[in-house]
């Protein structure tokens, strides 16, 4: 692998780290399923190239080097590791490291080059120490000392070497990358540290992740963490291979081990329902121009504008007729279904599934108002609307590792380890009232500050969604023209018309049962709602959406 030079003292590279206590590991509540035969997926490597990467899980029997019990998010400390079960002919690439306030649960890549080019890795030159926390008095397992790989010209360091002594690591700890096979990457999530407290020169820890993340993008999560006075980036996948996607089989195995179940609120009015029986129970779609003459939709939206942007010219809407409107508004339980877009990330390290549900409408909002609940009209409907989550999971093993909640205009990351699950590997997901808008906790959310802001209410009733009964895999470029996408997801337009209604009437009608101290507040809150939540604009389809080819929020 290349010659090295050794660490300025002999007799450092003779001290080991002690091993801490360690902690019990999230696991998974049931087993992973047997994946059915395919190319490279859950095959426990992925060839960026021509390194090879492997997924070395950190456990309870992972090597705990270094603790803190104080700073940090919850005030908890954290906890930084060594990967001990990395195979054999495989290089450690950086130590892991996590924040105390949750279950011990991460991963880090281990590498080896392929054989045909022993230039791809090498061990470092030499170790810079780039913090200690000698000095710090805090509640700590003895000493901690964070070093930084010394690169040959021409690689890259792409993680830090924790140790407990002060002595440098050995050369033979790590390896570097060769340059091309490294990628931009920038602060993720705060492990450690003061946080935002910049009247100190005190160092943060944060995780790391490529800087541009979509479907066209090779960036690779190397799962070590970064200090805050280094800049390392993150591994590549050179030749944006995509052999280790799963196919249609099994995306099929991964969807039922994992499909989520969905709460709905015990009092929710409007239910999701599949987009077919939205078609067949009269929706309509309008031409601008042409608005006294709504056509009829076919089943699959064969007879909907394909293609295009939103332009405007064209909307849908629901049946004319009263009672029609009504019942549709109130979508069909029974007669719904998800659908599935899968797609490749993090330089197809990862797969994610983004699950679209669809309802027919989107009902009013409810404000809070200090200890004062004011339903507020109009505000907040409109019809068709779409909502998701996405399951995010390793291609190396088929392991979930987070899901995304979307929430209005925004939403979260959820680590596996801080979901609930049931029946099995199903994440439980509570939509809102009447909002719909996802969660991974019941409760209450409240949707602004100083007290005032939209209710978002959830809780586990009897009214659930197992999104693993029905659904449908509706897009997967990967496979090609494996996966047929249905002509209603290449309409482009928006799937509700613009609502028309005054907002600073509904405003005003709001304001008469409120103190006069908090109109003005109230007015200034409305104001700056976007869109997304007022509902005056017809919301689009999935294809329109941000993250159809790009990284959630």
């Amino acid at each position: 692998m290349g010659n090295c030079l050794t660490s300025s003292s002999p007799n450092d590279v003779s001290k080991k780290n002690k091993a801490l206590p360690i902690e019990t590991a999230f696991r998974l509540p049931s087993p992973l399923p047997e994946w059915p035969p395919g190319e490279g997926f859950a095959s426990g490597t992925i060839d960026l190239g021509g390194i090879h990467v492997c997924q070395c899980g950190i456990s309870s029997s992972s090597t705990k080097v270094w603790a803190t019990h104080e700073g940090g998010p919850g005030n908890l400390g954290a906890s930084f590791y060594e990967p001990s079960s990395i195979p054999d002919g495989y290089y450690m690439l950086g130590c892991y490291a996590q924040p105390n306030n949750r279950s011990l649960s991460g991963w880090v890549l281990a590498a080896k080059d392929d054989g045909s080019d022993d230039s791809l890795l090498r061990q470092p030159a030499d170790y810079t120490l780039v913090w200690s926390s000698e000095s710090l008095k805090i509640k700590q397992d003895g000493n901690g000392y964070i070093w930084l790989p010394v690169a040959p010209q021409g690689y890259k360091a792409v993680g830090h070497v924790v140790t407990n002594t002060n002595a440098k690591p050995s050369p033979d700890k790590i390896r570097c990358v060769r340059s091309d096979f490294t990628d931009e990457a920038e602060n993720s999530t705060w492990i450690w540290g003061p946080g935002k407290d910049m009247n100190t020169n005190a160092i943060n820890f944060f995780s790391s992740r490529p800087v541009n993340i979509g479907t066209q993008d090779m960036g690779v999560c190397v799962g070590t963490f970064v200090a805050t006075n280094s800049a390392l980036p993150c591994l590549k996948n050179v030749k944006s291979n995509l052999s280790c996607m799963p196919n249609l089989g099994q995306i099929d195995t991964l969807f039922r081990a994992y499909s989520p179940w969905i709460f709905f609120h015990p009092k929710e009015t409007y239910l999701p329902s599949s987009v077919t029986w939205f078609f067949v129970n009269g929706a309509l779609l309008y031409t601008k121009g042409e608005e006294s003459k709504p056509v009829p939709i076919e089943q699959t939206g064969s007879n909907l504008p394909q293609g295009g942007s939103n332009d405007g010219m064209y909307w849908l809407d629901l049946p004319v007729d009263e009672a029609n409107k009504e019942r549709v508004k109130k979508g069909d339980l029974q007669n719904s279904q998800v659908y599935l877009h899968v797609k490749p990330m993090l330089g197809a390290t990862y797969s994610d599934i983004a699950i679209w549900v669809f309802y027919p409408f989107n009902g009013p909002a409810k404000a809070k108002v200090e200890l004062i609940d004011i339903p507020l009209g109009k505000i907040g409907e409109h019809v068709g609307d779409w909502e998701h989550v996405t399951l995010r999971v390793s291609n190396f093993n088929g392991e979930l590792h987070n899901m995304y909640f979307s929430e209005h205009s925004g939403g979260s990351w959820v680590d596996v380890s801080d979901l609930e699950f049931q029946g099995g590997n199903k994440p439980c997901t509570y939509s809102s009232l009447h909002g719909h808008a996802m969660y991974s906790k019941p409760g209450l959310v409240l949707q602004g500050s100083g007290g005032i802001g939209i209710r978002n209410d959830t809780a586990k009733s009897k009214i659930f969604m197992d999104t693993g009964v029905q659904y449908s895999v509706m897009a997967a470029e990967y496979l090609g023209s494996t996966v047929v996408e249905p002509p209603w997801l290449n309409y482009m337009r928006k799937w509700g018309p613009n609502i028309s209604y005054d907002l600073a009437d509904e405003i005003k009608k709001v304001e008469k049962i409120l103190p006069g101290k908090l109109k003005t507040a109230f007015e200034k809150f409305v104001n700056g709602l976007p869109n997304e939540v007022l509902g005056e604009e017809g919301t689009t389809g999935p294809k329109v959406k941000r993250n159809w080819d790009g990284d959630e929020v």
